[in-house]
């Protein structure tokens, strides 16, 4: 079965009372939520209460999911509102530009370096999340487009061909040189003794 299908099916469980399914859902997404909170909040603490509160929201609202759009998505706008709610509350400034669910999952090695935090990890960990920015940012339109449609809003190849009106070996082709660029900005970054990370 099919990663979103099978969330579909979850999320159907719990629509009908099965509260465990829900579980199994917040298990299958909850490191996905962690890397994408934290790139708004800094502290792994804090974070991790802001990704646990972007779940209880979604638990609330999941009656009104109807599949319009894939759950990973749906929980990925819970999860950057509540972020952004978050730091507004704390009187702090939320970034200028979303964080896309490719950056969240493709450089979760930043994440993983905040084990055991010191200001010169810190300091990498933000220049990391700086240069993906960066590269994002300047990335040329279609491969930039290609790879949001595909990690943002999870769409299939297919779908990006159509939406994107060309081949799929082209949209392929993007997402993969769109990676590819980020990498090689992310490698010497990475390089030495987070080099596994990557």
């Amino acid at each position: 079965m099919a990663e979103n299908e099978l969330d579909q099916e979850l999320v159907q469980r719990v629509q009908q009372g099965d509260s465990a399914a829900f579980d199994v859902l917040v298990r299958r997404h909850q490191h996905r939520i962690l890397a994408l909170v934290g790139r708004y909040v800094a502290d792994r603490s804090e974070c991790q209460d802001v990704a646990q509160e972007a779940f209880v929201r979604a638990w609330r609202a999941i009656g009104s999911f109807r599949g319009d759009s894939q759950f990973h998505t749906w929980l990925h706008r819970i999860a950057v509102n509540t972020a952004k709610n978050h730091l507004v509350s704390q009187g702090r400034r939320p970034p200028g530009a979303d964080i896309d669910v490719a950056d969240a999952e493709h450089f979760d090695g930043a994440l993983r370096m905040r084990d055991n935090d010191t200001p010169e990890r810190e300091l990498a960990r933000q220049q990391v999340e700086h240069t993906v920015l960066r590269v994002i940012g300047a990335l040329p339109a279609e491969l930039r487009e290609a790879i949001t449609l595909r990690e943002a809003e999870g769409l299939g190849y297919q779908e990006i061909a159509e939406r994107m009106d060309c081949p799929v070996g082209t949209v392929r082709s993007r997402i993969f040189r769109a990676r590819e660029a980020i990498d090689a900005a992310l490698e010497p970054l990475l390089d030495g003794g987070d080099r596994q990370v990557h």
